[in-house]
């Protein structure tokens, strides 16, 4: 893969500086909100960590914002917090009346983005949801990428919707998928995902709750 020179003044660099100062805004307000929710809660960082399965150190470094952290961190602190994970999200999130019928139009979605991971939590607004439907740009080029590899108890649906993109395992060699490709698997071990194609792969989730 041929590396591109980014230059101050052009396009390129001119996104990625958007991209970055959107990660430090959204960071700094998620950060803020597990912070008073834990404080609400009057729960040290160790007492949330027990709750949540997410460890201390782990937590400490989402809430100074030196992690970014992945849609099953944030789905475990939700859980610990004995809420659902778009409210952790959003704060403001309306209460809707049973019926267990949700839309989500083209575009829409509640964003989450972390440096791996361009994510829009669709259908937000169900409450007690059996799984999570996740509309994700794979923007990670390198499992380094991640800070940690997530894993959790849930188990994932991922259908490749463009591009090309690897599913890398502590338990299988890595799975590459094109567009079109699925792939249904068990996250209690770590894994991440990484796009391999030029324009970064799109994909739907499902992550079970």
């Amino acid at each position: 893969m041929s590396s591109l020179k980014l230059v101050e003044g052009t396009p390129l660099m001119g996104q990625i500086k958007a991209r970055e100062a959107g990660l430090e805004e959204e960071g700094e307000a998620l950060a803020e909100r597990i912070v008073t929710l834990r404080k609400e809660r009057k729960l040290t960082l160790q007492e949330c960590a027990k709750l949540s399965g997410v460890a201390a150190s782990t937590l400490s470094k989402i809430e100074r914002r030196d992690l970014s952290p992945t849609i099953s961190t944030l789905q475990k602190i939700a859980a610990g917090f004995s809420m659902e994970l778009t409210d952790l999200l959003n704060s403001n999130r309306p209460v809707f009346s049973p019926g267990r019928r949700s839309i989500s139009r083209k575009g829409e979605g509640r964003p989450h983005t972390s440096y791996s991971c361009e994510n829009a939590l669709l259908c937000g607004e169900l409450m007690n949801k059996r799984m999570i439907p996740i509309r994700t740009l794979v923007t990670a080029r390198h499992p380094d990428d991640y800070g940690v590899w997530p894993k959790s108890d849930n188990e994932i649906f991922l259908f490749v919707v463009s591009g090309k993109m690897v599913v890398h395992s502590k338990v299988y060699e890595p799975l590459e998928l094109s567009a079109g490709d699925s792939v249904y698997y068990d996250a209690s071990s770590e894994h991440c995902w990484t796009s391999v194609s030029e324009q970064d792969a799109e994909v739907i989730w499902v992550m079970s709750t």
